[in-house]
């Protein structure tokens, strides 16, 4: 017994072994399609980028299939066959979603099998000119002063920017109001007309207003300074130490797809998201490329869950 026992370990570990390197070797053996936002979208733009690379990559169409509303998304991809057929692209939204609704249908930590955290994009903290203050300590000296007075736009409960604006003011002790839009484009008029005192909103929608003079720059909500906005100090660095919030985007499967499925998507997703053209293009659209091994965004996931979820419940951001 104490030779075959050994033996049957070593022949099952074998058969594990050969068998993911033959799904692998296998993959993929017809359409993938990578569910995503609605058109229109910075989830639509990453995720057609990283679908057209992907193309070329495994010989083997890669289509965008948008659907409306995360839950929708979720659900899809968690009951879909865990061949690495089926992908989900992602922020953190996702894994967020649990702690401001009830009856989600589906874990993020068990149904998903993380591949790559592919981009992220900080926000910029932005300012009607109107508003007499250039760094964030005079922002929170006015903003303390006034209680109550002050607003700031947010489009998505639970998004980047509302959280961004949530760990300010939780970190702050200030009082500032949200006005959600529906739209950017109307959050970015009302904010130029003077409508709106602030935002935490995306590079991209706010570099051409802040180049000419309409909007305000005064951080950016990364840990550290974004080439994106060259020159800017961050929030953090503007007195609030450990302040950061950034907008991400990433790869999951359905749980249990093979790890060789998995690794084969995230080594080919990495290599397409960093060749020098496609970084050209998000880095155009405010967006830079991550890249990370199905561990990291793992880790990632469970750090955001925890931070971000504190704060949902502390702030008590609900959904529904």
């Amino acid at each position: 017994m104490r030779i075959v026992r050994p033996l049957s370990a070593f022949i099952a570990a074998f058969v594990c072994i050969t068998g993911n390197h033959a799904a692998a070797q296998e993959y993929p053996s017809k359409l993938v399609r990578i569910v995503a936002p609605s058109p229109g979208g910075g989830g639509d733009f990453v995720a057609r980028l990283i679908a057209q690379g992907l193309t070329t990559a495994f010989g083997q169409q890669v289509i965008v299939d948008n659907r409306s509303g995360g839950v929708i998304q979720g659900e899809i991809v968690a009951k879909a066959a865990p061949d690495g057929h089926t992908l989900l692209l992602s922020g953190s939204g996702l894994w967020l979603m649990p702690f401001m609704r009830s009856n989600v249908p589906f874990d993020p930590l068990l149904d998903f099998a993380p591949v790559t955290l592919a981009v992220n994009s900080p926000n910029v903290l932005v300012v009607h000119p109107s508003l007499p203050v250039k760094t964030v300590r005079e922002l929170v000296t006015l903003a303390r002063a006034q209680p109550g007075k002050l607003n700031y736009s947010a489009g998505i409960t639970g998004s980047s920017p509302h959280l961004a604006a949530e760990l300010f003011k939780s970190m702050t002790d200030v009082d500032i109001v949200r006005i959600a839009y529906k739209s950017t484009t109307t959050a970015m008029s009302d904010m130029i007309a003077g409508q709106v005192h602030l935002s935490f909103a995306n590079a991209s929608n706010v570099a051409p207003h802040v180049k000419s003079g309409r909007l305000r720059a005064i951080a950016v909500t990364s840990a550290k300074p974004s080439a994106l906005m060259p020159g800017l100090p961050t929030v953090a660095a503007g007195g609030l130490a450990g302040f950061e919030s950034v907008a991400v985007y990433g790869l999951l499967a359905p749980a249990k797809t093979p790890a060789a499925v998995i690794n084969r998507i995230q080594q080919e997703t990495q290599r397409v998201i960093n060749t020098p053209a496609l970084r050209e293009k998000f880095f155009g659209a405010g967006v830079e490329t991550v890249g990370s091994t199905p561990a990291q965004f793992a880790a990632w996931i469970k750090a955001d869950m925890t931070k971000s979820g504190k704060l949902i419940r502390d702030v008590g951001i609900r959904e529904d």
